[in-house]
């Protein structure tokens, strides 16, 4: 099924199509192959309206995911939207000593297992639970990209 991705931050160029594939390995690897998923990248000011709007904190965040399944007139293959504030992904990537590929691939994770009902909030077994989850999908996905020899490339021009 398709990925669709939309980005509306405009110092930041995603290579869209390595992004897709990555995203559609990891809801293969979640067992929602036939999914369909929306990928936004957006700035820290719209991602902050949104935590705001939805989840009652005024700040920004790295990631939020909007489930779709069980939402009346949605498509039942429509598992959700996952936003991702590259702004935040940027500062992070740096702070952990990662690259902007690695940091996205991390976030994409983390949303998509929230939009399968991952909750790592709800509790401190749940929060375990997500982590080691986590943990084996970027396994999976380092091991799939290493065997094709294909890294996704993003390249940024943030001033820093």
């Amino acid at each position: 099924m398709p990925v669709h991705m939309q980005s509306q931050v405009r110092r930041v160029t995603f290579n869209q199509e390595c992004l897709a594939r990555l995203a559609r390995a990891i809801l293969s690897d979640v067992g929602e192959a036939s999914a369909e998923l929306s990928i936004l990248f957006v700035g820290d000011q719209r991602m902050r309206g949104l935590n705001r709007r939805y989840r009652g904190k005024d700040r920004t965040t790295d990631v939020l995911a909007f489930p779709m399944r069980g939402v009346p007139h949605s498509s039942s293959h429509l598992l959700g939207d996952v936003v991702i504030a590259v702004p935040t992904a940027a500062r992070q990537a740096k702070q952990g000593h990662r690259s902007m590929d690695e940091e996205l691939t991390v976030l994409l994770v983390h949303g998509i297992l929230h939009l399968c009902g991952y909750d790592h909030e709800r509790s401190e077994t749940e929060a375990r639970r997500m982590y080691r989850r986590e943990r084996m999908i970027l396994r999976s996905i380092s091991r799939l990209s290493t065997r094709a020899n294909r890294m996704c490339h993003v390249s940024h021009s943030m001033n820093h």
